[in-house]
């Protein structure tokens, strides 16, 4: 996230900085703006130290992510943050990926295939959030400030800071429970803060999207420019990460480690003492058919599987594995199966299963 930004003459320069490194490289980056292309230009790392003048260098890791090796900041918390070192697919003050399909229209077909996912790490000092930040314009726009809508997705934060504006409610999206902010600073800032801290999300960018649409605080008409994840730091770091990032436009994601599906997770409902998960829908996003598959996922402490339906259950610990009945294990490309089930938890408890994984 950017709330001063550097001249578009400058940016172009570092872009073109960032493209004339080798597609093998794998710098270390303390350059304010500095940048860098990974896996042939398919995404760009940048460094972004935005609103402070303290030093930040992250070590870019070729494989789609980044680690803070070092950030001396010590911003205000009631202030702006003082960097967003971040990853990124799309058009970012002309400095544009490849293959992303971005700018794509919100109301365009293939809107709705597009997915994200992220993986992050995190110290336990500093003041800091972790999160996406998705830039949407009235105007398929490659370069400069976006003026349509700022969708944020904190997946998690330490220390006494909060979003811009004010809390207006709540949602249950993407397998999470989620505070949503609202502020408008020159464009509309809608943050969604999840209620339990997570390490990694995978969601299709329109689950967010549709509820801003239903705010009132986004248009269908606007044109979505980039999608970044990342950390903003008020305090020291060091030792953030992003371990892995992929953005997707085929309405799945990149193959999952052991297989070709994808498993993906709906919360129905929720009250004091237990919720229900309904659909986990499995995909098989692979190019061959699949004629068995296996879903983990981890269940917060204290909750405890009640029922399930359309699937084999069995639970070691907080680790959940489900496999398939006779009649659901065989998926040719493209064909999916559900199954849901309900769970306990103890009154008060927000956080929801998380970490699904098909192999």
């Amino acid at each position: 996230m950017r709330r001063v930004h550097i001249p578009l003459a400058l940016a172009v320069l570092l872009a073109a900085f960032a493209f004339a490194m080798p597609a093998h490289a794998a710098p270390v980056i303390c350059e304010k703006y500095g940048s860098a292309q990974i896996q042939n230009g398919r995404y760009i790392v940048q460094n972004n130290v935005w609103g402070a003048s303290t030093a930040q260098c992250i070590d870019v890791n070729q494989n789609g992510g980044f680690t803070v090796t070092q950030a001396a900041h010590n911003n205000a918390t009631n202030g702006a943050p003082a960097a967003y070192p971040s990853i990124y697919a799309g058009c970012h003050y002309a400095a544009c990926t490849t293959g992303s399909g971005l700018p794509v229209r919100a109301d365009a077909s293939g809107f709705g295939n597009l997915r994200s996912s992220v993986s992050m790490s995190y110290p336990g000092s500093g003041t800091w959030n972790a999160a996406y930040d998705l830039w949407f314009d009235p105007t398929p726009r490659t370069d400069g400030q976006n003026t349509g809508a700022e969708l944020m997705i904190w997946l998690n934060h330490r220390g006494s800071i909060q979003p811009i504006g004010s809390r207006v409610g709540t949602a249950n999206l993407a397998g999470g429970t989620w505070d949503v902010w609202f502020g408008n600073v020159g464009w509309n800032v809608i943050s969604y803060v999840r209620t339990s801290p997570a390490s990694s999300i995978d969601f299709a960018v329109d689950t967010f999207f549709s509820d801003v649409v239903a705010r009132g605080y986004g248009q269908r008409s606007w044109y979505l420019t980039s999608v970044q994840a990342g950390f903003e730091p008020w305090v020291g770091g060091a030792g953030l990460a992003v371990n892995s990032f992929a953005v997707t436009t085929s309405g799945g994601q990149d193959p999952q480690p052991g297989g070709s599906c994808q498993a993906t997770a709906t919360t129905q409902g929720q009250w004091a003492t237990g919720y229900v998960v309904q659909p986990v829908t499995v995909v098989n996003r692979g190019s061959s058919p699949i004629s068995g598959w296996r879903v983990t996922f981890t269940l917060p402490a204290g909750h405890a599987i009640t029922g399930s339906w359309g699937a084999q259950f069995s639970t070691s610990g907080q680790t959940v594995t489900v496999t398939n009945f006779p009649y659901n294990g065989s998926l040719a490309p493209g064909a999916s199966t559900t199954f849901g089930f309900q769970a306990s938890k103890p009154s008060g408890s927000s956080a929801l299963p998380s970490g699904y994984t098909c192999a």
